[in-house]
């Protein structure tokens, strides 16, 4: 290289953008006590807060202070520990990330991410402590929920009406997740939905689905630009109350493939997670929020790459306390996953599929609210789940239904009347929102012993009904009719005998579930004497 060329290519380098290369994030991590933006003089540095930018993680010095490489696109976040909690943002969201991203996204429909600048320096982060950090380690309650799945503001109204405006100030719960699918492709609508969650006034934590892609992107890279230009890292950690969450996002893009996404991981965040569990100790319940199921829709097809599951099994294999939450079927059901999928853990790996908020896209038959049924293909209403975090990595799972009663578990189907002296060929069909294989599901009828009822894998009864009336309809009946029914994996059925006298009987329904309270429910049918 000549004199010349040499000090050619040394100009280049010094006039070359700070964001051209890797950078340095310095800043520090400090307690909020005075309550105005920015450390103030009052507000304490906090040492040994992890750190990260989504793949390697460091911990803040005795002065608070801390230091990362940054890449273009790349997110910096705190990863909360458990006695401590973040601030509000403006938009009632919670404060803890910061994105490198000097040039901003590449034009996109939704905008993407905006330019950020070269400036490297004073990303501080603010914590405040939890009241009683004690009383949280003694267990708390998180709020899950997947798919709001609003196409537009009436659909945005109907998730407030039927999903958040209910429990405002009714629930006692430290932590919230959605885990994708918030809106329906229309990214215009985050405001309107981010400010209905905010009224539920609890730390809430999102997942990116499928539907939250920027579909315009021309990569992988990009796909959720929009998306965290409101809601931060795709995949990062929260600690609370003794258990640690890790949120996923699960949804690789790719334009060229059809449909245009598959569910996988990419490396950097099997990184962050193998770097993240080092300091996880094995005895503490350790949850994954994701948006595609880890399991495969239908035999043959994967939905998730089961190379990436493989990878992900290898890092979680030695923790005896793990849960998986996803969303994205629009249906229920827990899946055990064992050595036929891979898993190598020393008790099969629980991965709770979370039926919809949206329910079945906000379809059926309004009601005299104005809100759409929503029941799921599996016959499922729409609603969300709770999650209860106990002490020693235990925990326990329950579904609410929306706009119903706590103690609405079990949804029954049976024939209004029946010939007394037929042969009993004719039964009850008993839903368990929250059923599993080994669930114990009862009937009595009268007052009568209590028998055992039968696991059966077929549609729904009730769900048949509502599809035979908007095939029979000369008009819709719905703006959308209600999903097909499809084989229900929590349905049991019981034989009505008809050798009773003629008249009412009633049916008693209970199902006994290992971790929970005894779901409970009746319905009535009627014997007929026929005229010959």
């Amino acid at each position: 290289m000549t004199r010349t060329a040499a000090w050619l290519a040394c100009l280049l380098l010094m006039s070359a953008p700070a964001w051209a290369s890797e950078a340095t994030v310095t800043g520090k991590v400090y307690q909020e006590r005075d309550g105005k933006p920015g450390r103030g003089p009052t507000d304490p540095a906090l040492a040994g807060v992890q750190v990260s930018n989504g793949e390697q993680i460091v911990r803040s010095a005795a002065d608070g202070s801390y230091s990362l490489p940054v890449r273009d696109g790349q997110t910096v976040f705190v990863i909360k520990p458990d006695e401590f909690r973040f601030p509000v943002a403006a938009n009632g969201m919670p404060s803890y990330w910061r994105h490198y991203a000097p040039q901003g996204s590449p034009r996109l429909k939704y905008d993407g991410i905006a330019a950020t600048g070269g400036n490297v320096r004073n990303w501080d982060f603010a914590l405040e402590p939890v009241k009683d950090a004690d009383a949280a380690r003694a267990g708390f309650e998180m709020l899950v929920f997947t798919d709001s799945q609003t196409a537009s503001r009436q659909d945005v109204g109907y998730y407030h009406r039927a999903i958040v405006e209910p429990i405002i100030g009714k629930h006692p719960a430290r932590l919230g997740t959605t885990l994708g699918d918030i809106v329906n492709d229309d990214l215009s609508l985050y405001p309107q939905i981010n400010k209905a969650t905010a009224q539920l006034q609890v730390p809430w934590f999102h997942v990116p689905g499928n539907h939250d892609l920027d579909m315009d992107a021309g990569d992988d890279r990009h796909s959720l630009d929009s998306w965290r230009a409101v809601y931060g890292p795709d995949t990062y950690a929260v600690e609370e109350g003794g258990a640690s969450f890790v949120f996923l996002d699960d949804v690789v893009y790719d334009p060229t493939a059809k449909p245009k996404y598959v569910g996988g991981l990419r490396p950097d965040q099997l990184t962050f997670l193998a770097n993240y569990l080092k300091s996880v100790p094995r005895d503490r319940l350790l949850v994954l929020g994701m948006h595609i199921p880890l399991f495969d829709a239908a035999p043959g097809r994967e939905t998730f790459r089961h190379a990436d599951r493989a990878r992900l099994f290898a890092l979680l294999k030695d923790f005896p306390n793990v849960l998986v939450l996803s969303g994205h079927s629009h249906t229920q059901q827990h899946y055990y996953h064992g050595a036929a999928e891979g898993w190598q853990g020393s008790k099969p790996l629980h991965e709770y599929n979370v039926g919809a908020a949206c329910g079945a896209f906000w379809s059926g038959v309004k009601d005299s609210s104005g809100i759409p049924d929503a029941t799921m293909s599996d016959g499922t209403p729409n609603g969300y789940a709770v999650l209860s975090v106990k002490p020693g990595g235990e925990y326990g799972l329950r579904y609410y239904v929306a706009r119903a009663p706590d103690d609405y578990q079990i949804a029954l189907h049976a024939p209004k009347v029946l010939r007394k002296g037929a042969y009993p060929a004719w039964g009850v069909y008993a839903n368990v929102f929250m059923g599993q294989a080994d669930t114990l599901v009862e009937y009595r009828v009268d007052d009568g012993a209590w028998q055992s009822m039968k696991r059966v894998e077929q549609p729904d009864p009730r769900l048949v009904v509502e599809n035979v009336a908007d095939d029979t309809a000369e008009r819709l009946r719905g703006f959308d009719r209600s999903p097909e029914a499809t084989p229900s994996p929590h349905l049991w059925r019981g034989a009505l005998p008809t050798d009773l006298a003629a008249g009412a009987h009633k049916v008693d329904v209970r199902a006994v579930h290992a971790d929970g309270p005894t779901a409970t429910a009746s319905t009535t049918y009627r014997l007929q004497v026929a005229n010959p």
